[in-house]
């Protein structure tokens, strides 16, 4: 006797792989889903909350990208592993939830090489601080956020974690899965699009 996915679903889900469940969730078995998310929930709570620090913020971030990843489920390329994707949704959810938490701190372009370090943050070079003054580097600051809301995802989760957390290389390594020389290298990129992007040049 053949036995079908669904049955197997919903009497022995754990026999079945990731890429059996997220082919069925695919097809709108919602079981299928739920058993995903059961699967990797503990993984995806501990990435975000290493971002967040916050059980609440945690808690919130991983409903909104549970239902983020149900909803876009049939565009998941299935290049990386379902995990790998349910992580990343998540950390995007979670700094989402900091960005609008956060009140603005500012950021130095010119901060040391060094990434891992704690100095400066990064934020466009600003004229005296006189009431003129002042409105343009906050204009100059609302531009360089968007700026880095155009960057690259694997660029922009670093900055933000650099930014919004002021995690050194190494926490931003470890929130990320990957390792500190790669975070640097993202960091540096993020640096010089940056540049190119909102610093004048001369004509």
């Amino acid at each position: 006797m053949t036995v079908r996915k669904n049955d197997l679903i919903a009497a022995e889900p754990e026999r079945l792989s990731d890429a059996m469940l997220v082919s069925t969730a695919k097809s709108g078995d919602t079981e299928a889903f739920v058993e995903l998310s059961k699967r990797h929930y503990r993984k995806v709570f501990h990435a975000t909350y290493r971002i967040t620090r916050n059980r609440q913020d945690t808690e919130d971030a991983l409903q909104e990208s549970l239902m983020r990843a149900f909803s876009h489920l049939k565009d998941f390329q299935e290049r990386s592993s379902f995990s790998t994707w349910l992580t990343r949704i998540a950390i995007n959810s979670a700094l989402m939830i900091l960005r609008k938490k956060r009140v603005g701190s500012e950021i130095s372009m010119d901060a040391a090489d060094d990434p891992g370090g704690k100095g400066e943050r990064w934020e466009m070079p600003s004229p005296a601080e006189d009431p003129e003054g002042s409105y343009i580097r906050k204009e100059r600051e609302t531009l360089l956020r968007e700026a880095i809301l155009r960057l690259p995802s694997s660029c922009r989760e670093a900055v933000e974690l650099w930014q919004v957390k002021e995690y050194s290389a190494r926490e931003i390594a470890q929130a990320l899965g990957t390792s500190v020389p790669a975070v640097k290298s993202r960091l540096a990129r993020a640096r010089i699009a940056l540049r190119a992007e909102l610093l004048p040049t001369d004509s």
